[in-house]
């Protein structure tokens, strides 16, 4: 039976997330709490609104997740230069840090997509054919 692109999706987001969990765990980290400095990572200075969405995290977890991270030294959150209504966060120089490895470790696991992906095609037409 073939599987839907959602399905399939977040299947791949799974083994993903699988994989970087010993690196996770030793960090001490969430995988919410990844996406966040995976964001920032990417893209440094972000107010928090759009960080939320670049993380892909409600508004409302998102301070939650952003405070633990700030406690551990890891992200700061300063007011934006321009608009003191604002606050902007990044990584700190150990956050910085520690999303290097963490990012190595994602684009490593990564790489092996097309494995997975080559998995589930053969997985599907052996289906197909056993019909």
């Amino acid at each position: 039976m073939a599987s839907s692109l959602l399905l399939l999706l977040k299947r791949v987001e799974r083994e993903i997330e699988l994989g970087l969990q010993p690196l996770l765990d030793e960090f001490g980290l969430t995988i919410e709490q990844w996406r966040i400095m995976a964001a920032l990572h990417e893209e440094p200075g972000q107010p928090m609104s759009l960080l939320a969405e670049s993380a892909v995290l409600p508004a409302a977890s998102l301070t939650r997740h952003v405070d633990k991270l700030v406690e551990r030294g890891l992200v700061l959150r300063r007011v934006h230069p321009d608009d003191k209504r604002r606050i902007v966060t990044a990584l700190s120089p150990v956050g910085a840090t520690v999303a290097d490895r963490l990012g190595t470790a994602q684009h490593a696991l990564e790489a092996e997509l097309p494995d997975y992906f080559q998995m589930e095609i053969h997985e599907r037409s052996g289906s197909a054919t056993r019909r």
